[in-house]
């Protein structure tokens, strides 16, 4: 992994800075910050919350739904960027043996989180109330683990890239998870001939046709034609036609712009998460990525804002659920499952790497912050139990504590070099 440090700290520190303002605005004048919230900028939209079924179905904009419903499409797109490029790509990170230890103990860290919050809410009567969160925890925050990662382990050490990999798997089953389980509304899954009509359309009209036509001819003029001339204008199209398929399917429309990824060109190989060396790529993907950077990262910041703003009264029993599952089920799940890869499986683990850092790693990806946050917001109606949930989101920044002193005792021993 190359250069990531200085936009993921800016990535974080925005993020943080909408929390905590919001945490604070929350506590001290609830009325106003609600009111920010829920605040309607247009009524009767063609985009929006659903009111009402069949002909009196309104939507109604609000700046609620417009951060987490149309802007953080693009951060999900850049996120599924990150994870197509593993699978695809000749040196993709999610491809070959390298990466089936860490995909398989991505599977006990979804799994583990599952187990100690359904277990707990059955063992405390609150099942029925709250078992539509089960995915919450499952959740890993690449920036924030990255950080803490980096502090435990060191910028050098072989753990780093491991944690980096489980968390883009993370994140790709994670969309999963909220494509199939967390519909918006009530499903109509014709409106996805939609978005996957526009993204084969783009592809053939944009990407496969100029290619073909440029078939044996170096100079490759069709190509260049629609790179400098269209560049991303057809993609745009395309990406708007398909959120807006989303939306009307009832598949939460944040996921919108995910049949679009695949469709751009992309270069043959990848630097890793977020690398700075691939602003230095001339394909039409890492130019569309490198120029969403700063606008994502003022649209985290509003994400935190409007998001995290829950009253210090909601702590409750779904709290209890959301910390337990990070912060006791990830870990031992990642690890369970890690050893299975690795020793029973005999995948290995990375050379400089111990059967022990599997466990201090996991403590690190209990970190779920921004994906736990969105996961509660869907999963549960605004109130209370969506309030408890989101603070268990937030107080999974114990992770953080608890994978600082997992490192001392296990003797973790850092290393600071870069990775190459």
């Amino acid at each position: 992994m190359y250069r990531v440090w200085n936009f993921i700290t800016t990535y974080s520190l925005l993020l943080v800075m909408g929390a905590v303002g919001a945490l604070i605005w929350a506590n001290t004048d609830p009325e106003s910050y609600h009111h920010l919230v829920h605040f309607v900028l247009v009524e009767d939209f063609f985009i929006g919350h659903l009111h009402g079924e069949g002909d009196h179905a309104t939507r109604t904009l609000t700046l609620h739904y417009l951060v987490n419903d149309v802007l953080m499409a693009f951060f999900f797109a850049i996120a599924a960027k990150e994870v197509w490029e593993g699978i695809i790509l000749k040196n993709g990170e999610l491809r070959g043996r390298k990466a089936m230890t860490p995909l398989i103990a991505t599977a006990g860290g979804m799994l583990g989180p599952v187990v100690v919050y359904l277990g707990l809410a059955a063992t405390l009567g609150i099942y029925e109330t709250v078992s539509r969160g089960w995915a919450i925890p499952t959740a890993t925050d690449i920036a924030f683990s990255y950080l803490v990662g980096r502090i435990v382990f060191g910028a050098g050490h072989p753990a780093i890239r491991f944690l980096l990999l489980l968390a883009i798997a993370d994140d790709a089953a994670g969309l999963v998870i909220l494509a199939v389980f967390y519909p918006s509304g009530t499903l109509a899954p014709e409106w996805l001939g939609l978005s996957f009509g526009a993204a084969l359309a783009v592809f053939v009209l944009a990407n496969w046709l100029p290619r073909r036509l440029d078939r044996g001819n170096q100079a490759r003029p069709h190509s260049t034609w629609v790179r400098k001339r269209l560049s991303f204008i057809p993609y745009a199209v395309a990406g708007a036609l398909s959120w807006y398929g989303f939306q009307e399917a009832g598949i939460h429309p944040a996921l919108g712009l995910l049949p679009i990824v695949p469709t751009i060109p992309h270069a043959d190989r990848a630097f890793g998460l977020f690398a700075e060396a691939e602003e230095h790529l001339t394909d039409l993907l890492n130019w569309i990525e490198h120029h969403l950077k700063y606008p994502v990262e003022f649209i985290l910041l509003m994400f935190g804002l409007l998001n995290a703003g829950v009253e210090f009264g909601a702590i409750g029993e779904p709290t209890l659920l959301v910390v337990a599952g990070l912060l006791i089920g990830k870990p031992v799940g990642i690890f369970v499952m890690g050893v299975f890869g690795a020793h029973v499986l005999r995948f290995g683990l990375p050379k400089g790497m111990r059967t022990a850092d599997i466990f201090v790693l996991g403590c690190v990806a209990a970190i779920g912050f921004t994906v736990a946050l969105f996961v509660a917001s869907v999963a549960f109606p605004a109130g209370m139990v969506q309030d408890a949930a989101k603070m268990g989101a937030l107080f999974s920044f114990g992770a953080a504590l608890t994978s600082l002193a997992a490192g001392k005792l296990l003797r973790v021993e850092k290393r600071h070099e870069q990775i190459a």
